[in-house]
C-alpha cells in the first residue's frame, strides 16, 4: 500500500476515526469526572430538602430563575464573589442533594448560594416576591403576583400568612397572602445556607496533645 493510498479518505476510515474521537472525548469529558465524583459524600452540616423546600425548588425551575441566578460563587481569580458577599467557592459536596444541579451561568441578578445568610428574613422573601421594587429599587426582576392573593382586609384569616409590604406599597382596606407556590419557593430559598465549612478540619501539630489535657 502506498503511502498516499494510506492517507486517502474514504467512508470507512472517516467511520472509524469518527468513533475513536467520539470515544476519547466521552473518556475525557464524562467517564473521568464521573469516576472522580462518584465517591463524593455531603460535607456533614448539609442537610437534605425537607418535602416543602424540594418543592420550592421545583417552582424555582418552572419559573425560570436559573436563568438569571447562579449558585456558584466562584474563586476571586475568577470574580470578585467574596468581597461581593456572596460565599466561599463552593465544592462538589455542596450540590450533594441537587438534582439536577442549579448551577447556572447567568448574573442578571445576584448569585444566590448563600441567599439565607444574606437574606434570612421570610417576610422580605415574600415580598421581594410579590413586588421586588419594594426592596430593591431600580430591580429589573419580574413580580410574581399570582403566587399572592389579595384580599380585603376584613376578610383576612387567622390562616392566612400576610405579606407585610412597605406602607408606601400598601393600598388602604387591602391585604396581600401567601399562596402555597410562594410558601414553598421561600422555603427553598431559606435552605441556600452553605456557610459551613465543606471540609474536615485539618489537625494542626501539637492539638492532640492539647485536646488530650496533657500539658
Amino acid at each position: 500500500m502506498s503511502g498516499k493510498q494510506l492517507f486517502e479518505m474514504d467512508e470507512k476510515r472517516l467511520v472509524i476515526g469518527a468513533m475513536v474521537t467520539l470515544s476519547l472525548a466521552t473518556g475525557v469529558m464524562v467517564l473521568m469526572p464521573y469516576f472522580f465524583v462518584k465517591r463524593i459524600t455531603p460535607p456533614k452540616d448539609l442537610k437534605p430538602y425537607t418535602v416543602l423546600e424540594a418543592r420550592g425548588r421545583e417552582i424555582y425551575v418552572a419559573q425560570g430563575c436559573v436563568y438569571c441566578h447562579s449558585q456558584q460563587p466562584r474563586d476571586a481569580k475568577q470574580a470578585p464573589d467574596a468581597k461581593r458577599g456572596w460565599g466561599r467557592v463552593s465544592v462538589a459536596g455542596d450540590y450533594f442533594y441537587d438534582s439536577p444541579h442549579l448551577l447556572g451561568t447567568m448574573r442578571t441578578g445576584p448569585d444566590l448560594f448563600n441567599i439565607a445568610a444574606r437574606q434570612p428574613s421570610k417576610d422580605w422573601h415574600l415580598g421581594h416576591l410579590y413586588q421586588p421594587r419594594a426592596y430593591t429599587p431600580g430591580s429589573i426582576m419580574p413580580a410574581y403576583p399570582f403566587m399572592f392573593e389579595v384580599k380585603k382586609t376584613q376578610d383576612v384569616t387567622k390562616d392566612d400568612e400576610v405579606v407585610n409590604l412597605p406602607p408606601e406599597f400598601a393600598k388602604a382596606g387591602e391585604t396581600v397572602v401567601t399562596k402555597a407556590d410562594a410558601h414553598a419557593l421561600v422555603a427553598y430559598l431559606l435552605a441556600l445556607d452553605h456557610t459551613y465549612s465543606p471540609l474536615p478540619a485539618i489537625p494542626v501539630p501539637g492539638d492532640e496533645k492539647n485536646l488530650s489535657g496533657d500539658k
